[in-house]
């Protein structure tokens, strides 16, 4: 289970932290990672962000969609977007890194 270590401060938002991550690696498993490929999931503090990247070799560029309300799938970035302060993707000569960040709180920035 993924969890930041306290000192980062973003204990209240654990949840939509864990639930964005799965929503960006299940992304990467479905439509990112070729067969016999991996991708990779990377965790960083960068000033007052908590800043999570999910990296693969796949094509094709991650966009929001409004599907309708039979589709049973497409919701995941736009959960990402809802709940995450910042999100982007950087494309690659190969593959793709999908990056989301958590503002960290203020009174914790010089404790990193």
């Amino acid at each position: 289970m993924l969890s930041a270590p306290p000192q980062w401060g973003v204990a209240d938002r654990q949840d939509d932290i864990r639930l964005c991550v799965s929503e960006l690696a299940t992304n990467a498993l479905l439509h990112g990672v070729p067969p016999g490929r991996e991708f990779c999931v990377k965790l960083t503090t960068d000033g007052d962000l908590l800043r999570i990247e999910v990296r693969d070799s796949g094509d094709g560029h991650p966009e929001v969609r409004s599907p309708c309300v039979h589709e049973t799938t497409g919701r995941g970035l736009r959960v990402v977007k809802e709940l995450a302060d910042d999100y982007g993707v950087v494309e690659h000569t190969v593959g793709k890194t999908v990056w989301l960040a958590f503002k960290l709180p203020p009174a914790l920035e010089g404790a990193r």
